[in-house]
């Protein structure tokens, strides 16, 4: 499975098992995000600790995550950026868009809080 979920509470963590998120898996990774956000969910961390590319697809469904987040007035971490992955959302300029935490536990300490 490329992507796994893990419930803390009222907060889903999804967590990527691929080494590269892209056109070949993002597809999947939104459609994730679409069933929990019908679902009611939408307290979602995604967790790329395993991820070490990122391209545009896999930008795509992280954005798709991030506003069905907020237009339910949920929210919406991402956690766990390994150097290019990190790189690539910060030339993107996301950075300044997305909550970004270091690891899941801070993530959900700052959530919790």
């Amino acid at each position: 499975m490329n992507f796994s979920t893990e419930l803390k509470g009222k907060i889903i963590i999804v967590q990527s098992n691929v080494d590269k998120l892209d056109a070949s898996n993002a597809p999947e990774l939104k459609a994730q995000f679409l069933h929990l956000n019908k679902n009611g969910n939408n307290e979602l961390i995604l967790d790329l600790s395993s991820t070490k590319y990122c391209d545009s697809s896999g930008l795509s469904a992280i954005l798709v995550a991030n506003r069905l987040c907020k237009d339910t007035n949920g929210s919406f971490s991402l956690c766990g950026l390994q150097p290019n992955v990190r790189k690539m959302i910060e030339i993107a300029q996301l950075d300044r868009v997305l909550s970004i935490g270091e690891t899941k536990e801070i993530v959900l300490a700052e959530i919790n809080s």
